[in-house]
């Protein structure tokens, strides 16, 4: 299966810079894969396409600032992005202006850049907790998004339910949805489960394999609840569908199935492609991915590569805002 498959013509002047200043106001691609047709609706609307034995599962984890810049001794400007922390304290980065050494930072925090087993690594000189990224670091926005990072991306870069610390980029499906939006989905009667992936920086990853199915994927961790497990299951009993926002919902539902979908804590490294038989989910809600990305491959992988290559081009035919502050996809 070549990665070349995965490729589509991208008009970049679709790619969103900034958010929309009403989250929900998006519009809304609505796929449906048994007859391949498509509507056009905001993202608002999805209600609508809700019933009331569904459940909705959301990724509740929490974006950190996670980029931090800092001067060498020499005074050269670094820059760091932290990946992931470990056991010992020191954390898995990537760098820009450094390849190992002393970098110091606002105040009075330090760390130190070195190589151990064929990765970068950092060793601050004082716990690095939320609240002191809080203070030292900026969002990490992906790459596409060319601007500077604004003050207000902290907020915008971040769903309104967004509880638990720990992902490197935020679960953008999930930006689209306000509290009043909730609400009615609640009203309706619709189920509303959550789950936490710590996104990691494996969704930006390209993939260097020409071979689709030699790529490895990056671990990540998720916690599935109790109850999102029990609403899983009960929609499933009552000829509802599990609606999985996002490719990261996906990804931790379809990895925790063992006959339904089990609750706790578990690893991901699970790479959907075309040929993946889904247990979990029924429905997803997705953002336009890059081509050749992972998260496109997954997409793809759910609604039929070929409808879906169409839905993208009449999606950039319609203008639709492509990427993480872009519009969404409901795919039925």
């Amino acid at each position: 299966m070549k990665l070349t498959l995965f490729d589509y013509p991208l008009n970049h002047e679709r790619i969103a810079q900034h958010p929309l200043s009403v989250r929900d106001s998006s519009k809304l691609l609505v796929l449906h894969r048994k007859s391949g047709t498509m509507e056009h609706r905001v993202f608002r609307d999805i209600v609508e396409y809700l019933s009331p034995a569904d459940v909705i599962v959301l990724n509740d984890t929490r974006v950190l600032p996670f980029r931090l810049h800092g001067q060498k001794l020499t005074g050269g400007r670094v820059e760091i992005l932290l990946l992931k922390e470990h056991s010992s304290g020191e954390w898995s980065v990537l760098s820009k202006g450094i390849k190992e050494g002393k970098v110091r930072f606002s105040g009075q925090v330090s760390g130190k850049v070195f190589h151990e087993e064929r990765q970068k690594m950092i060793r601050f000189s004082e716990k690095m907790t939320p609240e002191l990224l809080e203070q030292l670091g900026t969002m990490p926005l992906p790459p596409y998004i060319s601007r500077a990072v604004l003050p207000q991306d902290i907020h915008t870069y971040q769903t309104v339910y967004a509880k638990n610390p720990g992902a490197v980029a935020a679960p953008t499906a999930g930006l689209h949805f306000t509290e009043e939006l909730l609400q009615a989905i609640e009203t309706k009667g619709v189920s509303i489960g959550k789950l936490t992936l710590y996104v990691g920086y494996g969704t930006f990853r390209p993939i260097v394999a020409e071979d689709v199915e030699k790529h490895i994927m990056d671990t990540e961790d998720y916690h599935i609840p109790e109850k999102t497990a029990r609403q899983c299951h009960e929609a499933k009993e009552k000829g509802g569908r599990v609606v999985g926002v996002g490719t990261t919902v996906t990804r931790a539902l379809e990895s925790a199935v063992q006959g339904t979908v089990k609750a706790g804590d578990g690893t991901s490294s699970l790479f959907i492609y075309p040929g993946y038989k889904f247990c979990a989910i029924d429905a997803l809600v997705t953002n336009f991915h890059l081509p050749k990305s992972t998260p496109f491959i997954l997409t793809s992988a759910f609604a039929g590569l070929e409808l879906l290559k169409n839905a993208y081009n009449e999606a950039q035919q319609k203008e639709y805002r492509f990427f993480s502050y872009g519009d969404a996809m409901l795919i039925l």
